[in-house]
């Protein structure tokens, strides 16, 4: 490391020159001789300064440069480090997004599946659980491809699960012509009777009364076919069943 300053380094060198022959020689030279002698060592003295200097300068230039790239090249390995943790970072929010997205689709999924959707029933607008409305219409499904055993049972099973159900009163009553259209009479009684003290006030209720006169016609018993008309016709005047009652009603005496 140098501890010279240029100006004490230059000092030097004149000093050493002083020392040159010079000295031995003054004796026998003139003034002018000697101070000609003494220019030309002074300008061999700043060349030979400049050139240190410059020797100097480069070298510390050399230095300094050298300096200024280590620290570049650790700036950019710095850069290139944290280049990297943003795209791991990118990566992980990419793929926390990407997770989540398929979360919501899938809670999505499963509330669309469990959360009560709006039909018309009966004329009527209802809120009815998904589970609830395809388990009547798998029972009804029975039903439609002639499987009476099959749907009477399934429609059972729904109105003993589902009793406050909008579809109950309906499955009630479709459980009653299950019945009827196997040929199982009093069941279908039974089942149309219940349909009227459950649900008396549905719109189904006059024809559950209707199939269970033709019910007791099918057993012969034409005593409670009558009575079971005239109760029609009394409790749901002015329906389409009630009318069908009194024709039927006279036929019966």
């Amino acid at each position: 490391m140098m501890t010279f300053s240029k100006t004490r380094l230059a000092a030097a060198l004149f000093a050493l020159a002083a020392c040159l022959p010079l000295g031995a020689s003054a004796g026998i030279l003139d003034d002018n001789e000697a101070r000609k002698a003494i220019l030309d060592l002074r300008a061999k003295v700043d060349n030979l300064a400049r050139e240190v200097n410059a020797r100097i300068d480069t070298k510390s230039d050399k230095h300094a440069a050298l300096e200024s790239l280590n620290r570049h090249e650790q700036t950019l390995q710095t850069i290139a480090e944290l280049r990297g943790q943003i795209e791991v970072l990118a990566n992980e929010v990419a793929n926390t997004q990407r997770r989540q997205k398929d979360l919501y689709a899938d809670l999505d999924a499963r509330i669309r599946k469990i959360e009560p959707r709006q039909v018309t029933i009966d004329g009527q607008e209802s809120s009815v659980a998904p589970s609830e409305q395809q388990s009547y219409e798998a029972a009804m499904g029975l039903f439609k491809t002639g499987d009476y055993a099959g749907a009477a049972s399934a429609l059972s099973l729904f109105v003993r699960r589902y009793p406050d159900s909008p579809y109950a009163a309906n499955a009630q009553y479709w459980s009653g012509n299950a019945y009827y259209a196997q040929g199982d009479y009093k069941n279908a009684i039974t089942a149309q009777q219940a349909l009227g003290v459950a649900y008396k006030d549905s719109p189904q209720a006059a024809d559950a009364m209707l199939n269970i006169a033709d019910s007791y016609t099918q057993l012969k018993d034409k005593k409670n076919a009558k009575k079971t008309l005239q109760t029609l016709v009394s409790r749901y005047p002015g329906t389409s069943a009630a009318q069908t009652a009194k024709d039927r009603l006279v036929t019966l005496k």
